[in-house]
């Protein structure tokens, strides 16, 4: 008797780890951080560069596995996706996999009874809740990336301070928007990013963005700059832009801009200030690493 988890413990982990391993050294990785990334002995790691773990050749032939490593291996390297993001999508193939599909076949093999049997894999939902968070963690730091490589852009860091935020799909309260904590100040002429994404850090930015979606927008991430005539001007010639009242409460005010906008997935809100109120510009796009791009393109 042979389970199908001992067909990923024995055949795909060994077979996927050593692909993994091989990507992160050809990117430049030390042994040491190898074993750190993935979350083994170094001695492991000396194993699979040397080819002392054998590899399954169906599993490694597999498209979906290679195309698995390569994005996995890029986020590693990239810093764009954590140890745990990594992790999910692991186990998202591997579910996969096991329903009817290439883990399902390797079991039949080791157990030729099944081939007869009509056995369906209940596992895991893919587009687990941990996954979405994790999508939307790794698009914030890709925007994060994105804005502190770009020159010039803490000029349009506002008095109090930048952020880059994405939401959950299904997202009601700030708790389901990520962003960073404390947000992006300018210190001398460079981006400072206070800390690592996290969800329900960002109040303001996070109140715009949920407000425009409540009002219809699809955008799910935003970027906040410094408000200037030229700059909103730059980006209307190629998206929306809408002006709301800064004196009125953020939510409201926002909704009603929003309300009939030409296009809802990527879009301009702008306020030009008022006493004790700092104008500001926001850029809402599908997500937040793509609302970076917007900005630095205008930068």
């Amino acid at each position: 008797m042979k389970f199908i988890e001992e067909v990923v413990v024995d055949e795909f982990l060994p077979t996927v780890r050593s692909m993994l391993a091989e990507d992160l050294r050809e990117r430049g990785f030390t042994q040491r951080e190898v074993a750190d990334a993935l979350g083994i002995s170094q001695s492991a790691v000396s194993k699979y560069a040397h080819g002392d773990v054998a590899r399954h050749d169906r599993i490694v032939a597999d498209e979906r596995v290679r195309d698995l490593v390569e994005r996995v291996g890029e986020g590693l390297a990239a810093g764009e996706m954590a140890p745990v993001a990594a992790l999910v999508e692991i186990e998202v193939l591997i579910r996969r996999l096991e329903e009817g599909d290439l883990l399902a076949d390797l079991h039949e093999e080791a157990m030729p009874a099944l081939a007869d049997a009509e056995v369906e894999f209940a596992v895991h939902d893919p587009d687990s809740g941990l996954r979405e968070r994790e999508r939307v963690l790794s698009s914030v730091r890709r925007g994060l990336r994105t804005l502190t490589n770009a020159s010039g852009f803490a000029r349009l860091i506002p008095n109090v301070g930048a952020n880059v935020a994405e939401c959950l799909d299904d997202a009601r309260t700030i708790d389901d928007v990520a962003a960073v904590p404390g947000r992006l100040v300018d210190v001398k002429g460079q981006a400072m990013v206070p800390g690592e994404p996290e969800f329900g850090v960002s109040e303001h930015v996070a109140t715009v963005l949920l407000a425009a979606r409540e009002a219809g927008a699809t955008a799910r991430g935003a970027v906040n700059v410094r408000y200037a005539p030229e700059t909103v001007e730059a980006l209307a010639e190629s998206y929306p832009a809408l002006e709301f009242d800064p004196e009125r409460p953020t939510d409201e005010a926002v909704a009603d801009a929003v309300a009939g906008a030409e296009s809802t997935d990527a879009l301009v809100l702008f306020q030009t200030g008022a006493v004790g109120i700092e104008p500001i510009v926001y850029v809402l796009a599908p997500t937040a690493s793509e609302a970076a791009a917007i900005v630095r393109d205008i930068v």
